[in-house]
């Protein structure tokens, strides 16, 4: 069994689980909205939503890729990107009296790691699909913000929450709008 990239099977990964790249998008804008309705939410609090935003994120994702089962680069990708994910949250989950700054960083390396496989995932999946950007934008907006996080760790902490919450609703939209979009040419491909 070759495990090629093959960008054919991302698209069409993607496309047959459109709704868990949904209900990602959901879960990223019910943390980013919780994170920028409640300003005075204490460190404990944004480190338990921010454990089950990646816990949650995780599992669909490890789902995804056990679902066409492992026999691909992209479905190792889905994995890896998974547990990532799944093993941060319960990392974060373990530890709820980590300081304000390891939480910062937590979520920076998060959020870059992510971001770099969802621009692997993008890229492969441009010959398949015509002009699909959000997961490219996804990504780049990822790593910006994963970055940004890392090098100005200091800003207020009423700020931090506010990018936080901002990017989670941000990146939760454009992925709600590329599930729909792998939905229809999910939909059209069937036919």
């Amino acid at each position: 069994m070759t495990q090629n990239f093959d960008p054919v099977k991302i698209g069409t990964r993607l496309a047959r689980n459109w709704w868990t790249v949904a209900l990602r998008g959901v879960i990223a804008i019910i943390f980013g909205l919780a994170t920028l309705l409640w300003p005075g939410i204490t460190l404990a609090t944004l480190v338990f939503l921010f454990a089950a935003f990646v816990m949650g994120s995780g599992i669909l994702l490890v789902m995804m890729a056990f679902r066409d089962r492992l026999n691909n680069a992209h479905g190792w990708i889905l994995l890896l990107e998974g547990a990532i994910s799944i093993i941060l949250g319960v990392f974060v989950f373990a530890l709820p009296a980590i300081t304000a700054l390891v939480v910062l960083y937590f979520i920076a390396a998060w959020a870059i790691m992510i971001g770099i496989l969802e621009i692997i995932a993008a890229i492969g999946m441009r010959k398949e699909i015509e002009n699909e950007w959000l997961l490219l934008l996804v990504g780049i907006g990822s790593v910006i913000f994963g970055i940004s996080l890392a090098i100005w760790p200091g800003a207020g902490a009423l700020a931090i929450l506010w990018a936080i919450g901002a990017y989670a609703i941000f990146f939760g939209i454009l992925l709600l709008i590329l599930a729909f979009r792998l939905r229809s040419w999910n939909q059209r491909s069937s036919v």
